[in-house]
């Protein structure tokens, strides 16, 4: 069923976060969402939301949503053209940064309102079957001193996972502390990732990752800046604990620049970033290619689709940012989200949610 683009519409919310979200950059207490309605003249609408970070950022993300309108009314809601038509659209202000994310933004909805006509999963619209992805806990554990951090993990396992995930970047020894109490806490049954949010330059990243490499950390997280290729590459080949960087690869080919320096163990694009389902479909064929094991970054709604269909995938991180403004939220089961059994990627909003935490 071919479709056409009737309207492109979007909803800038500010939801309450239920933990707030501690890291070595920034301090959020409430998610910015910007959720998008690609209307279509068959009656069909695909959806997606962006985690913009700052309201400021959603403001200027809407307002981009308007020229998306503008070029798209009446073209058909194919994920190809509708990419082609916006990248000439934007051509001279860059298909980069907040732009890049608003035509990431428009493919996952295209690639939504399809499976909807479908009347398929947009997993089963992309070949695999739903099927369970491992999940870890990321709501919460920012920086906080170590009996908070443990009393924390152990609530976050309570809510029915088997992973979480912490943020570092204290000064060393508290973090080392942190990372003790944590593992105590959970117990050794429990995988426990750590993330530094690119807090630290090469030398502090060889001997804080060094001291902490002994204590049964899944993986270490952004120690460095995500496109210091070389950097990475040294500490992936000096620690025992797998590297994990990828959230802020800018489409497939800085994975494919990334992998082409050994930057990493683990990779694990963002949705937005990498550029929406098409995006991430391509990323996904690159790291099958290298057999690395590929986890999601936020959009776990979305993700656990893509996860299904991931030669190589791994984790999928849960946060529960967008659960309040979704008529029916992603559930976990013993540790696992499964993608849901109906057509699309399974995105619905709760307009009365919506109303009450719309913004501007």
């Amino acid at each position: 069923m071919s479709l056409t683009v009737r309207s492109v519409d979007a909803t800038l919310v500010l939801v309450p976060m239920r933990r707030p979200l501690g890291t070595s950059a920034a301090r959020v207490t409430a998610a910015p969402l910007l959720l998008l309605d690609l209307r279509t003249e068959e009656g069909v609408t695909g959806r997606a939301y962006s985690f913009c970070y700052l309201e400021s950022a959603g403001h200027a993300a809407a307002a981009l949503v308007r020229d998306v309108h503008e070029a798209l009314a009446g073209t058909p809601a194919d994920p190809a053209a509708a990419r082609s038509t916006l990248e000439a659209r934007f051509k001279l202000l860059g298909v980069r940064g907040l732009v890049a994310a608003v035509v990431s933004l428009v493919d996952t909805a295209c690639w939504d309102a399809l499976a909807i006509a479908a009347g398929l999963p947009l997993a089963r619209l992309l070949g695999a079957p739903l099927k369970p992805i491992p999940a870890y806990n990321s709501n919460g554990l920012g920086l906080i001193e170590p009996a908070a951090a443990a009393a924390e993990a152990r609530e976050l396992v309570a809510e029915g996972f088997r992973a979480v995930k912490m943020r570092l970047g204290r000064a060393p020894a508290d973090d080392l502390a942190a990372v003790r109490a944590v593992r105590a806490a959970v117990g050794p049954g429990i995988e426990v990732m750590a993330d530094y949010n690119q807090a630290l330059d090469l030398p502090d990243a060889l001997t804080r990752c060094g001291a902490l490499d002994g204590e049964g950390l899944s993986w270490f997280e952004e120690p460095v800046r995500h496109d210091d290729y070389a950097a990475n590459a040294q500490l992936t080949a000096t620690l025992r604990t797998p590297v994990q960087i990828g959230e802020n690869f800018a489409g497939p080919r800085a994975l494919a620049i990334a992998l082409e320096h050994d930057a990493s163990d683990l990779v694990m694009p963002d949705l937005d970033r990498i550029g929406g389902v098409t995006g991430w479909r391509d990323a996904a064929a690159l790291a099958d290619t290298r057999g690395i094991p590929l986890s999601s970054h936020l959009f776990p709604e979305v993700s656990a689709h893509l996860l299904a269909a991931t030669p190589t995938a791994h984790w999928l991180e849960y946060v529960d940012w967008a659960a309040p403004v979704l008529r029916e939220p992603l559930r976990i089961i013993d540790g696992h989200a499964t993608p849901p059994d109906r057509p699309g990627n399974g995105l619905e909003w709760d307009t009365e949610a919506v109303a009450r935490y719309r913004v501007g």
